[in-house]
């Protein structure tokens, strides 16, 4: 506990998403929140009909943005591999939490899932990306005698995203929030990463612009 307070919005992120339908991907917002009690934060977002809450604690938080940082050495390396077995954990993984309900008034289901992390590529643009496995629910006052499993789920981020998110679980930001705080964020459109394997495939136009 770093605070005997009541759940606190920190306001909205973003994530990108396979579409549940057909194909391609799909900006989704989801709803931060910080609990002092537990000192966690919950990332809330629906998906597939489905409303989850992914919980993060502090060393879950300092690993995702340790994650970032080397992610974001490697992106600028140019020593990111489209290898999506080798590459979806490539900077570890973290355990989790997660709650789960289909409808409003139904069945709340929790489970401890693993949640890798690293990146993949989709549309020809690298993303950073978490991976969190299906896991087996726990029996709980809510759900009864019943178990179920929750499903596995991949958000992928932008460059700009992840460090929204980094932001977020920072917990020296959080701290100051405590007290004062408010919605944040706002809605942006999504923009890949230019990513170049090879510097020679480029135009003299194209290596231009990124040596410049």
């Amino acid at each position: 506990m770093v605070a005997d307070m009541d759940p606190v919005s920190v306001g909205s992120v973003y994530a990108v998403f396979d579409r549940t339908m057909g194909r391609g991907l799909n900006v989704v917002s989801m709803e931060a929140i910080f609990h002092p009690r537990t000192n966690t934060v919950s990332i809330e977002f629906r998906y597939g009909f489905v409303t989850f809450r992914q919980f993060w604690d502090e060393t879950a938080r300092r690993h995702f943005s340790m994650a970032l940082d080397q992610y974001n050495a490697d992106f600028d390396a140019r020593n990111l591999v489209n290898r999506h077995r080798r590459t979806r954990n490539a900077y570890g993984s973290v355990a989790g939490r997660l709650e789960w309900q289909t409808a409003r008034f139904t069945t709340n289901h929790v489970s401890y899932p693993v949640i890798e992390i690293g990146y993949r590529f989709r549309e020809n643009s690298p993303f950073f990306s978490t991976l969190m496995r299906s896991a087996r629910s726990e029996e709980t006052a809510d759900a009864g005698t019943g178990r179920t499993e929750s499903r596995q789920i991949q958000m992928f981020f932008t460059r700009a995203q992840a460090a929204d998110l980094a932001r977020v679980f920072d917990q020296a930001y959080l701290m100051e929030l405590i007290g004062v705080h408010g919605t944040q964020g706002h809605v942006v459109p999504l923009f890949l990463d230019d990513y170049y394997e090879f510097l020679d495939e480029l135009t003299d136009e194209q290596a231009w612009l990124i040596n410049d």
